[in-house]
C-alpha cells in the first residue's frame, strides 16, 4: 500500500523537530517532552520539568514540548502509547527517557548526569580560566584582587555557585566574615557544590577568631589538662581561625588519639570541618586525613 503524502503541517512539523531537537542536541541536552491537554499527569509533570531545568540547565538544557493530538506524525515515529513520556536528545539521537511523573530530585539527577558528558562551549573554557585565576589569585595571598575577579565574574554569571563561593572566601581572607556570610546566604541551602561546602565550612570557623590573650588562656587550660577536651577543641578552633591550621590540626588529633569518643566523637568532627574548610584535595587536607585514619585503625 502506497504511504499518504505529507501535508504541509507534516512537514513543517518534522523540520521544525529536526532543528530544535536533532540538530539542537548536536551541541545541548534537549528534553523532548509528549503531552495532550487532556492529560492530568501531563500537568502535573510540566512545573517539575521546568523548575528542574530552570535550576540545573546550566543554559544548556533546552525543551521541546510535543502535544501527540496536534503532532500525530512525530508521535508516531516514537511510538508513543501514553502520556507524559520524555525523551532525553544528545548527539542527535534519544539517549535517556522516562513514561509517567518523577519527582524534582529524579529528573535534576537526570539532566545532571547527561550534561556532564557533554563537552564545555568555548565559552565555557574561558569562565573556567578566569576562575582558575582568580582562586590563584587567592592561593597566593592576593585576596584584595581575588575578590575583585571573583565580583565580576559573579556580575556576568551570578548563576555559578563556585565563583559566589569563591568571594565569599576572598572576603573572609580579607577579614570580612559577614560579607562573605551574606554572599553565601544567596545560594540555595541545600547547595552539595564542594567550593560553597567548603566556603560555608570556612565562614563557621572564622567565627572562633580569638585575640593572643584568649589563645594564651586557652593553652594555659590545656597545658594543666590535658584530658579537658572541649578546652582542646576551643583552641583548636582559635588557632584555625588565626591561620595555625597545623597546630590546631595537633590540637584535635591528639585529643581524638585519647579518647575517640568524647562528646560523640566531637573532636573528630572538628577537625573533618577544618580539612572541609581548606579543601578536600588539599595535600594538606589528605596529610590529615592520613594522620586521622592513623589513628582511628590502629
Amino acid at each position: 500500500m502506497a504511504s499518504l503524502p505529507l501535508t504541509a503541517e507534516d512537514r513543517a512539523a518534522i523540520d521544525a523537530f529536526r532543528r530544535d531537537v536533532v540538530e539542537a542536541s548536536l551541541t545541548d541536552l534537549v528534553i523532548v517532552r509528549f503531552t495532550a491537554e487532556w492529560c492530568g499527569p501531563c500537568k502535573q509533570l510540566a512545573p517539575i520539568i521546568d523548575k528542574a531545568i530552570a535550576e540545573t540547565g546550566q543554559g544548556r538544557t533546552k525543551q521541546v514540548v510535543v502535544d501527540i493530538d496536534q503532532q500525530r506524525m512525530i508521535a508516531e515515529q516514537f511510538r508513543i502509547q501514553s502520556v507524559p513520556t520524555v525523551y532525553a536528545f544528545l548527539g542527535g539521537q534519544p539517549v535517556d527517557g522516562f513514561v509517567g511523573v518523577k519527582s524534582e530530585r529524579e529528573i535534576k539527577a537526570l539532566i545532571e548526569k547527561l550534561l556532564a558528558t557533554l563537552p564545555p562551549t568555548d565559552e565555557q573554557a574561558g569562565l573556567d580560566q578566569l576562575v582558575e585565576a582568580a582562586n590563584a589569585l587567592l592561593s597566593e595571598g592576593e585576596a584584595q584582587q581575588a575578590a575583585e575577579a571573583f565580583a565580576a565574574l559573579a556580575r556576568e554569571v551570578p548563576d555559578r555557585e563556585d565563583i559566589v563561593a569563591g568571594y565569599a572566601r576572598a572576603l573572609l581572607a580579607l577579614g570580612q566574615p559577614d560579607g562573605a556570610d551574606a554572599a553565601l546566604s544567596t545560594l540555595p541551602v541545600d547547595s552539595k557544590d564542594p567550593s560553597v561546602l567548603q566556603a560555608r565550612a570556612a565562614v563557621e570557623l572564622a567565627r572562633f577568631a580569638a585575640p593572643a590573650s584568649e589563645l594564651a588562656i586557652l593553652e594555659s587550660k590545656v597545658e594543666a589538662d590535658p584530658g579537658d577536651h572541649q578546652a582542646r577543641l576551643d583552641l583548636a578552633s582559635a588557632l584555625f581561625a588565626a591561620g595555625k591550621r597545623d597546630l590546631a590540626a595537633d590540637q584535635l588529633l591528639a585529643s581524638i588519639a585519647a579518647d575517640r569518643t568524647w562528646n560523640d566523637g566531637a573532636a573528630r568532627a572538628q577537625l573533618l570541618k577544618l580539612i572541609e574548610a581548606v579543601g578536600l584535595g588539599d595535600p594538606w587536607s589528605v596529610s590529615m586525613r592520613r594522620k586521622l585514619s592513623a589513628i582511628l585503625f590502629t
